[in-house]
């Protein structure tokens, strides 16, 4: 059963890598990372130093109810209902069916799952059910859902969007990277739910163009990313600007300490649910450690991006993914880079291209280390491997999901095996690991790379057809027609905004 696809089409994005100013190889290096706080391009230092491992759970004083069996089961309305089943959506998946019936009645959530397991429905569900018939002022949403970057905004989006429909409900992103007077605009016009990065939404209230005093519903998506590129103080001020009272739900793949305070600080008494914590845990998904000569990591990496459908390739730096982007081209492999330096267009344009199949490999920092989902993506490479369990996990995460099969490759030059093997066991996970060498047979079983073809390639936008120009004396015999629809059509639309 592919539900997936439309129950929860994405994971999620984590910016926690170091794109700037790491010297060594050719692309990626063992070198030390150098810190640093966020930049405005959207790609964060590497995180600062937090307390890890995960805080004790509230425990939850008024019993939760239990969990369904189906949608049916839910006190939805019935319009909810019908946009799941029209979007194939039949069966409810663990965390959805554990959380929905208490945020329904408004009860304040905890929930914890993997990549891919559900969550954006659980929550957005719930929200929606409860805002649905009420009409938000200018300028003052009802609803907020808090994510840590543009990308997962954007996905949040896109996932939600059908059913808001369906409850006539509007939806508004907020994020940074794009224009900021369009979004006061849409603002303006009203909005019941707003999906927001804390920073743009931050300058959107500082503007006079939003206020939270009418949210009566707030979600955060990812709250331990939030606070590890240093959104806390953003995120906490926000909060404390929402409506008191209101109900809150806060899910996450991960739960560590560094939003231990969240959760004491804003929920009351939550229903608490933890469903496959660990994206290690994943039974489909395979680990390998693929130890590689430096001298020979540049070919061994070209070898795989060769192979025949997709892969994500991370690297630590923007200049080390735009110096692999550009070297993969010259090599014939259809590659393009996703980083913090691209404009927002230009991300989103890179991901429709892979997810499409227009581009097999897609170079990335950690900026897609979440909030990206691609069906049948089964590699993840890890050219430079993380320094962190979490985003190691959640890099993998891109993979394997929903049942689906898929390995997570990582390669490890001599001076790095004593940091992986830290890693490793810090995930919890068992990897396999081999010696390889470029062009071995172990290199093309494991990935399934193979030789490129030599012949450079650009990548260029797909050419939309252009209708054909009709002739003169076609346009003249159209032309009164033509008007008197244009004139209706005005009609129509006067009698709609009336």
């Amino acid at each position: 059963m592919n539900r997936t696809r439309t129950n929860d089409r994405f994971a999620r994005t984590r910016n926690g890598s170091a794109d700037s100013g790491r010297g060594g190889s050719r692309y990626g290096s063992s070198a030390p990372r150098r810190s640093g706080g966020p930049s405005r391009s959207g790609d964060y230092g590497r995180r600062p130093a937090s307390v890890q491992g995960e805080f004790a759970l509230p425990k939850t004083i008024t019993p939760a109810l239990p969990a369904v069996e189906g949608f049916a089961d839910l006190d939805m309305p019935r319009e909810l209902l019908a946009a799941l089943g029209s979007q194939g959506v039949t069966v409810p998946f663990p965390i959805q069916a554990a959380t929905l019936p208490n945020s329904l009645v408004g009860r304040d959530v905890l929930g914890r799952g993997r990549t891919g397991s559900g969550k954006t429905l659980a929550f957005g569900l719930a929200l929606l059910a409860r805002t649905a018939g009420q009409r938000a002022e200018a300028r003052q949403p009802l609803g907020l859902i808090l994510v840590p970057t543009r990308e997962l905004a954007q996905q949040v989006t896109d996932a939600l969007a059908p059913y808001a429909r369906s409850v006539k409900l509007r939806l508004a992103t907020v994020v940074g990277g794009m224009s900021i007077g369009r979004q006061a605009s849409v603002l303006r016009t009203g909005a019941e739910v707003v999906v927001a990065t804390p920073g743009r939404l931050k300058d959107l209230i500082d503007r006079g163009d939003c206020r939270l005093d009418q949210v009566s519903i707030t979600v955060l998506d990812e709250a331990d990313q939030m606070a590890d590129m240093g959104f806390m103080p953003q995120v906490t001020a926000l909060l404390d600007q929402v409506r008191p009272g209101g109900q809150r739900m806060l899910f996450s793949a991960t739960l560590d300490r560094n939003v231990d305070l969240l959760v004491r600080r804003y929920l009351s008494d939550p229903v608490v649910h933890s469903v496959d914590p660990s994206a290690g845990a994943v039974t489909t998904m395979e680990h390998h450690v693929l130890h590689v000569h430096g001298a020979d990591k540049h070919t061994a990496t070209t070898e795989i991006a060769a192979r025949d459908g997709r892969v994500i390739m991370f690297l630590d730096t923007k200049h080390a993914v735009d110096r692999l982007t550009e070297h993969l081209l010259t090599s014939g492999v259809r590659a393009a880079a996703l980083h913090g330096g691209k404009s927002q267009p230009q991300r989103t344009r890179t991901l429709a291209q892979f997810k499409t199949g227009h581009v097999n490999v897609l170079v990335a920092t950690n900026v897609a280390a979440r909030g990206i989902h691609v069906d049948n993506l089964d590699l993840v490479v890890n050219v430079d491997p993380p320094t962190d369990h979490k985003d190691y996990l959640h890099r993998g995460g891109r993979t394997a999901r929903a049942g689906e099969s898929g390995s997570v490759v990582t390669l490890v030059t001599p001076n790095q095996r004593r940091d992986m093997t830290r890693l490793m066991a810090a995930a919890g996970i068992v990897p396999q690991t081999t010696q390889v060498r470029a062009g071995e047979e172990a290199l093309h079983r494991i990935t399934g790379a193979q030789a490129p073809s030599g012949i450079p390639v650009v990548i260029t936008a797909p050419v939309a057809e252009r209708p054909k120009k009709r002739s003169a004396t076609s346009r003249g015999r159209r032309s009164s027609a033509s008007a008197a629809r244009r004139a209706s059509a005005l009609q129509s639309t006067a009698g709609a905004a009336a």
